[in-house]
C-alpha cells in the first residue's frame, strides 16, 4: 500500500468525521497526518515508530491507525462511518463546491440523500433558504452536479490502463494463437474512455470468455451478457467492457472498422471502402483505397481529408523523440523528492536536460518560492550542474498570471530564470474575452517562455476558463512563446485539437509533465498519446530540441 492509499484513507475518514460533526481536534490530527503521509518519501508502513513520532503531524495515535492499516489493509474507524452514511450521501462529498459542513446540512435538514435528489432541489432553489448557502453557491452546486451526471461512467485512459492491460492478458492466455487486440477509444489513446472495447477472432470460445469475466471480482456478474457477437459487461467502478468476436478472415476489417470513429468510418466508405475476407492486415487495406497507413491516434474524422490529398501520413512524435524534460516541481515548493533526485532521475533515464519550474510566490498555498528561496535554488543548481555536466538543469520557474495578465515576480526576479512557464492557478471566473486578454498579457511578457496549461481543465473534474484559442496561439506565434501540452493526465491542455493550427503558426509545443514526485515524470507518455492525435512532429516540439538545440531557442527569445 502506497503513501497515497494511507493518506486516502484517513482523507476519506477526516470528510466523514466533519460530516458527522465529530471532535474538530480528531478531524485535524486527521487531516494533518494525511497530509504529512502523502508528502513522505519512505513508505510510511515501513517506518519504526519513532521514525513516525519524528515526523510533523503524527502523533500516536494516528501510529496506532497507521498499524491497523499494514495489518489489516483497512481502517475500522472508516469503515464504521461509512456504514453510517447513505451511500448518496457520500458521493456528495465528491461535489465541486460542497464540503462535509454543507453536505451535512443539505443531509440533516433538507433529508437529501442523492446528487440526483439535489439536482432537483436546486431546480426548485431550496438552497436559497439554509445558512451557509446563496444564490452564488447553489448555482455552482448545480452546475457541479451537471458536469458530474454528464461525465459519470467515463474515465481518464491513466486510470484504466492497468486494468485494460491485464485483462488483456488473461483474454490472450485463453487461446495464445488467437489475434487479440485492442479497439475503440482506448486504441487510438483517447483522453477520455467511456468504454474499454477488445477484439479476437475466436468466436467458438465465446463461453470461455464468459466464464473469464464472471470469475474477476471486480466485474458486475449480472451485467454480463452476449448479443450477436459482442459480449458486454460493467466493472464495480462503472467502465463498460465489451469484447468483439469475429472469425479470422475477418480480423482486419473488424480492427479497422471498431478502431476508428463513426467521421472516420465514413470517410473510408466515401472514397470506396468495403469489407472483404482478402485483405490480412489495415496496411492492405488503406492502401486498396490509395492511402498512407493511418495510425489508430489520428483516425477521429479530423485529417483524413488532407491525408488523402498530400498522399501523406504524418511523421508524428515518439516518446523516444524526447529530449528534455521540463516543467517540474521539487520540495523547494509543493514536490515530493528534491531537485537532485527529480534531475539525477530524468538524467538515468536518457535524458539530455531538466527544467525546474516550482511554484512562485503568490501560490502561497503551494509553497511558492520566496526571492530568498529563489537565489538558494539558484545556487544548488549551479553546484548541480558542476556535478552533473553534461546533464544540464535550468533554472526555471512557474510563475503565477496575476488576475490583470501580470506575472508575480519583479523583472530583477525574473530575468535570473533561464525559462518561465507563465501558469493560471485563480481567479478562473472569467468570460471568454478576459481569459484571453489576461493570457495574451501574459505572453507579451518578454520573460515569459512557456505559456502553462493554458485553459485550467481538470478533465471530469473541472470545465476551463474560455478562451479564444486562435487569438491566444496567434499571440504565442508573435511573441515567440510555446505552450504546453500538460502531460498530467488529469490535464493533457492545450486540447490536442488545436495543435495543427498551432504547427501551420510554427509556435513549439512542449509536452511538460508537471511532475510532482519521481514517478510524476512517467505521465510524458501520456502527453505523447495525445500530442499524437493533434498530428504534432518532432519539429515543432520543444523538448524533442536537443540540447545545444534548446538553449540556442532559450538565447534567441532572451535575445
Amino acid at each position: 500500500m502506497t503513501n497515497s492509499d494511507v493518506a486516502d484513507l484517513l482523507k476519506s475518514a477526516s470528510r466523514l468525521m466533519e460530516l458527522h460533526q465529530e471532535n474538530e481536534f480528531k478531524i485535524r490530527a486527521f487531516n494533518n497526518a494525511a497530509f504529512a503521509i502523502d508528502r513522505l518519501e519512505d513508505n510510511a508502513l515501513e517506518l519504526s515508530v519513532q521514525d513516525l513520532l519524528n515526523i510533523k503531524g503524527i502523533g500516536k495515535g494516528i501510529i496506532s491507525k497507521l498499524e491497523e492499516i499494514k495489518s489489516t489493509g483497512h481502517l475500522s474507524e472508516l469503515t464504521e462511518l461509512y456504514d453510517r452514511t447513505p451511500l448518496g450521501v457520500v458521493e456528495l462529498l465528491s461535489i465541486k463546491g460542497l464540503g462535509p459542513k454543507k453536505v451535512s446540512v443539505i443531509w440533516k435538514d433538507l433529508g437529501i440523500e442523492s446528487p440526483g435528489e439535489l439536482l432537483y432541489a436546486c431546480n426548485e432553489n431550496r438552497l436559497l433558504s439554509m445558512k451557509g448557502f446563496g444564490e452564488k453557491t447553489q448555482l455552482q452546486v448545480k452546475q457541479s452536479l451537471e458536469f458530474a451526471f454528464k461525465n459519470k461512467g467515463k474515465f481518464h485512459y491513466a486510470a484504466i490502463e492497468t486494468i485494460a492491460e491485464e485483462l488483456f492478458e488473461k483474454l490472450k492466455q485463453i487461446n495464445p494463437t488467437s489475434s487479440v487486440e485492442f479497439v475503440g477509444e482506448y486504441r487510438r489513446k483517447c483522453e477520455i474512455i467511456s468504454s474499454l472495447e477488445i477484439l479476437i477472432d475466436n468466436p467458438d470460445q465465446s463461453n470461455d470468455y464468459i466464464e473469464l469475466l464472471k470469475k474477476t471480482p471486480t466485474i458486475e456478474s449480472e451485467s454480463i451478457e452476449m448479443i450477436d457477437s459482442t459480449i458486454s459487461a460493467k466493472m464495480n467502478n462503472g467502465l463498460c467492457i465489451k469484447i468483439n468476436l469475429c472469425e479470422s478472415t475477418n480480423f482486419a476489417n473488424s480492427l479497422l472498422e471498431l478502431t476508428g470513429n463513426e467521421k472516420h468510418l465514413e470517410f473510408l466508405k466515401g472514397i470506396g471502402y468495403e469489407r472483404t475476407n482478402t485483405q490480412t492486415n489495415e496496411e492492405d487495406i488503406y492502401q486498396s483505397l490509395k492511402l498512407p497507413f493511418i495510425i489508430p491516434e489520428l483516425r477521429e474524422g479530423l485529417i483524413e481529408h488532407q491525408i488523402l490529398n498530400t498522399g501523406i501520413s504524418p511523421d508524428v512524435i515518439q516518446y523516444s523523440d524526447l529530449r528534455g524534460v521540463l516543467h517540474n516541481h521539487s520540495t523547494y515548493s509543493d514536490g515530493i523528492h528534491t531537485l537532485e533526485q527529480m534531475a539525477d532521475r530524468c538524467k538515468q533515464m536518457g535524458f539530455e536536460y531538466f527544467g525546474i519550474c516550482d511554484h512562485s510566490k503568490t501560490a502561497v498555498y503551494a509553497g511558492g518560492l520566496t526571492e530568498e528561496s529563489v537565489a538558494k535554488q539558484h545556487r544548488e543548481i549551479e553546484s548541480l550542474n558542476q556535478k552533473m555536466n553534461p546533464f544540464k538543469i535550468f533554472k526555471g520557474i512557474e510563475s503565477d498570471i496575476l488576475a490583470d495578465g501580470s506575472l508575480d515576480y519583479d523583472e530583477t526576479i525574473l530575468q535570473s530564470f533561464d525559462l518561465v512557464v507563465a501558469s493560471i492557478h485563480s481567479g478562473f471566473k472569467m468570460d471568454e474575452q478576459r481569459a484571453t486578454d489576461r493570457i495574451i498579457k501574459a505572453v507579451s511578457n518578454p520573460y515569459t517562455t512557456i505559456l502553462g496549461h493554458p485553459t485550467g481543465r481538470l478533465l471530469l473534474s473541472r470545465e476551463g476558463y474560455p478562451i479564444s484559442h486562435k487569438e491566444v496561439i496567434d499571440a504565442c506565434a508573435h511573441y515567440q512563446v510555446a505552450i504546453e501540452l500538460n502531460a498530467h493526465p488529469y490535464r493533457l491542455d492545450m486540447d490536442w485539437r488545436w495543435i495543427e493550427y498551432a504547427m501551420e503558426k510554427n509556435v513549439f509545443i512542449s509536452i511538460n509533465p508537471d511532475a510532482h514526485e519521481l514517478d510524476g515524470i512517467l505521465d510524458m507518455q501520456y502527453g505523447v498519446h495525445v500530442a499524437r492525435k493533434g498530428a504534432l512532429t518532432k519539429k515543432h516540439c520543444l523538448n524533442a530540441l536537443t540540447l545545444s538545440e534548446f538553449e540556442s531557442f532559450l538565447h534567441r527569445k532572451r535575445k
